[in-house]
């Protein structure tokens, strides 16, 4: 037995010496490097790559197996060497442990990839200079595959499937794989991106596929347009199914540290956590479970403190049948923001499409807006203390609509469609709503103004171009957004409160597209009358044009005027008015002085309040012919009708037609009203005229003397100082009654004494040429 123990060590130390000298034999005379060129044909004729190696080929064998490469460039097909190489490699190793393959098994001890350097560009038509390496790859295995077909013909190798057999149940297990010091660009020019990801790190312990690892990497992003930069930091276990070709990321935390150039380089915080995240290659099913957001946005509109935000959603997409959904999606934000929806997308590889329903929980807009910059100073205080939405949407690359919207704004609630395009360019919706006091948003009557920069800085804060903001502050409406923008609506309402005045089931139309926007029609009921209006607005020329035509029919005066003005009215009626107004300026200074157009207006069947001008007049005739009244009058003036034309010249507006139809007196009137200056001028005047329903008996020869008011002010003034009798125009009228009595009188005289000496006949043409010179 001792024989046979000393014959197996003998044994033993001969097979070790052999190994060791093979060992030495072949580190010292055999040199790695000149398998460079074989290796160098091997790489283009499996891939394409035209490989350059030019460190030196190193190997171990004790306690490890492994070789490393050091300075490696590869080009690809067809790609000049004077370029950039496609990768690039400053060393990169692998080893094995030995021991392990003594029994069968793989032990990867380590992978390491040192300064990897990678460049991948899509060209304007959408092709990626990989493409062409993954095609000579797969046309590689596929001929390799078809030259290594068995014979069917020849009988069956038994120790061939025996090895095969045992060659795939070989282990495979690495115990570390490292990237370190690495970069990868990737460059479109179809939508000028360029974004790097460089000082890329990556570690992973016990790789195996039969169990999950831990993982952990960092990198950094740099981005071309916009200018940023974000540290990432990713965390992991996964598992590797290879036979199934499945692929799972288990409690998955990301997190990174954004800063872009345009805000000043302020830090954005943002981290995804999920509990797990698979990947299923093989039927292209992709799903990830328990998914969080959180984002802390820091922005200078809003303010030194960064904003919370926090998304949690699940998700799954199936790249073969190009669907995706995500399920359970609720965004939060602050005390009272709660967005909630879900989401589902077709056809993501040619044309998606997407469906699914959004809902915000009610809350007050008034502390996001100042928190954006906009100090809100409204009538009503408690404007827009409840703002909810809720709706199912549908949309697709170019644009989105809700289609079922339900929005309820404090006590108004509007349904219907809004849609929108995606790049700002086009508008189309159809709402209905219930009432709306728009008084209750306006700001409170103040005589103190807004500096125009202070107006405008929130536009500008939340992303509104500074061009737009200027023209909001100086200019009525943003020029250059119009001129591009399409725009189709309908929007009524039960009932609109707007400066007082009360309109009943309002409705309008809107249409606009390349820079012509009309207001179709503007219907509503008025006061027991009717509203029609239409307008439009001209944008493509310089300065802009607005044109209005707005029409009136039986409205009651005394509640327009009253709740228009706070003030009593100072007649009643019904007003009727028809016209038809241009005026060319973006400026809000401007447009009542650009103002010119026409219009017709009259009211039936009125009074003027708290003045009787038939009372006036013949009491004023009374005392000329001293005598009295004793009638008992009425506190108003009735009249049938109150007509006339209006002419709008630069901001002015003419009238000199006005005619009031009062029971046997006629009182006209003409003047003009400065719009800009609120300044006017009015003369009105009043006579008596021979009808039926006079109101007094009066002297034929009163019946020609007008009775003047004159009337001048501003319309910003008080009222009762606006009119006085014209005393000067009265006394003037009398003298040239009396003038022309005394004509008419001397007239006769001379035609008496003409007659008695000429006879009737012969005096007749003497007579008429002496009356010409007393008319």
């Amino acid at each position: 037995m001792r024989g046979l123990v000393r014959a197996l060590l003998a044994i033993v130390g001969v097979l070790g010496l052999l190994v060791v000298g093979t060992v030495v034999y072949i580190t010292t005379f055999f040199d790695p490097n000149d398998l460079k060129p074989r290796l160098i044909d091997a790489v283009r004729q499996q891939s394409g790559l035209e490989l350059a190696l030019d460190g030196p080929l190193n190997w171990s064998f004790y306690p490890r197996l492994g070789v490393s490469v050091e300075d490696a460039r590869a080009w690809l097909p067809r790609q000049p060497h004077d370029e950039t190489a496609f990768a690039a490699i400053e060393r990169a190793e692998v080893s094995m442990a030995f021991a392990p393959l003594l029994s069968g098994e793989v032990a990867i001890d380590g992978l390491i990839l040192d300064g990897m350097r990678l460049d991948l560009e899509r060209d304007a038509q959408g092709r990626g200079n990989w493409e062409a390496l993954l095609e000579q790859i797969e046309d590689a295995a596929t001929q390799e595959g078809a030259e290594q077909q068995p014979d069917t013909t020849a009988p069956a190798d038994d120790s061939i499937g025996d090895a095969q057999e045992e060659a795939i149940g070989i282990a495979l297990d690495i115990a570390r794989v490292q990237v370190e010091n690495s970069r990868i660009r990737y460059a479109d020019a179809r939508s000028d991106l360029d974004v790097t990801l460089r000082d890329l790190s990556l570690t992973g312990t016990n790789v195996s596929p039969a169990k999950a690892f831990p993982l952990k990497a960092s990198f950094v992003v740099d981005n071309v347009s916009p200018s940023l930069t974000s540290d990432v930091s990713l965390q992991s276990r996964v598992r590797l199914d290879l036979e199934e070709n499945r692929y799972t990321l288990q409690d998955l935390s990301l997190e990174t540290l954004t800063q872009v150039a345009e805000l000043q380089e302020r830090e954005q915080a943002v981290s995804l956590e999920a509990s797990q995240i698979v990947a299923e290659l093989a039927n292209g099913h992709f799903q990830l479970e328990e998914g969080e957001v959180t984002a802390s946005v820091e922005h200078p509109a809003l303010g030194e403190d960064a904003l919370p935000a926090t998304l949690t959603f699940a998700a799954e997409a199936n790249t073969q049948q190009g669907t995706a959904q995500v399920r359970d999606l609720l965004l939060t934000s602050g005390k009272n923001l709660k967005l909630s929806g879900t989401l589902s997308l077709t056809d993501l590889l040619t044309a998606p499409s997407y469906t699914g329903q959004i809902s915000l929980a009610p809350l007050s807009l008034r502390p996001w807006l100042e928190r954006f910059g906009v100090e809100l100073d409204t009538v009503n205080d408690e404007a827009l203390s409840e703002v909810a939405l809720t709706s199912p949407f549908k949309g697709n690359l170019d644009q989105v609509t809700l289609t079922g919207l339900t929005l309820v704004v404090d006590d108004t609630t509007l349904t219907g469609r809004l849609g929108a395009g995606l790049d700002g360019q086009s508008i189309n919706f159809d709402l209905q709503g219930d009432r709306l006091d728009l008084d209750g948003y306006l700001p409170p009557a103040s005589e103190e103004t807004t500096a125009p920069d202070e107006e405008t800085a929130w536009l500008d804060n939340v992303g509104v171009p500074s061009a737009y903001a200027q023209e909001a502050a100086g200019e009525l409406v943003p020029v250059e957004l119009l001129r591009g923008l399409s725009v189709n609506g309908q929007l009524a309402f039960d009932e609109v409160k707007a400066k007082g005045v009360t309109l009943l089931s309002p409705s309008l139309k809107l249409a606009g597209e390349q820079g012509i926007h009309r207001l179709e029609s503007l219907t509503a009921k008025l006061y027991d009358g009717t509203l029609a209006t239409s307008a439009s607005l001209n944008v493509r020329e310089t300065p802009i044009r607005w044109a209005f035509a707005p029409r009136l029919e039986n409205v009651q005066v005394v509640p327009l005027v009253e709740d228009f003005s706070g003030e009593p009215s100072p007649l009643r009626g019904r007003l009727n008015l028809n016209g038809e107004f241009t005026s060319r300026t973006n400026s809000l200074e401007t447009l009542e002085r650009n103002l010119n157009g026409q219009a017709t207006f009259r009211i039936a069947d009125g009074a003027i309040f708290d003045v009787n001008v038939s009372q006036e007049l013949c009491t004023a005739v009374a005392m000329l012919e001293g005598e009295t009244t004793s009638r008992e009058w009425s506190p108003d003036t009735r009249f049938d009708r109150l007509d006339g034309n209006l002419t709008v010249t630069n901001g002015v507006v003419h009238n000199e037609d006005l005619h009031v139809a009062i029971p046997g007196i006629e009182l006209t009137g003409e003047g003009e009203l400065n719009l800009p200056t609120e300044r006017f001028v009015y003369d009105a005047r009043a006579r008596f005229v021979d009808t039926a329903d006079a109101a007094c008996n009066v002297n034929p020869r009163l019946e020609r003397v007008p009775l003047p008011v004159h009337c001048e002010g501003s319309l910003d003034g008080e009222p009762k100082q606006w009119c006085r009798f014209d005393r000067d125009a009265f006394e003037q009228a009398l003298t040239n009654l009396a003038r022309d009595e005394v004509k008419q009188k001397a007239a006769e005289k001379i035609s008496e004494k003409i007659e008695e000496r000429l006879g009737e006949e012969k005096s007749q043409e003497l007579r008429n040429a002496i009356r010409g010179l007393f008319q």
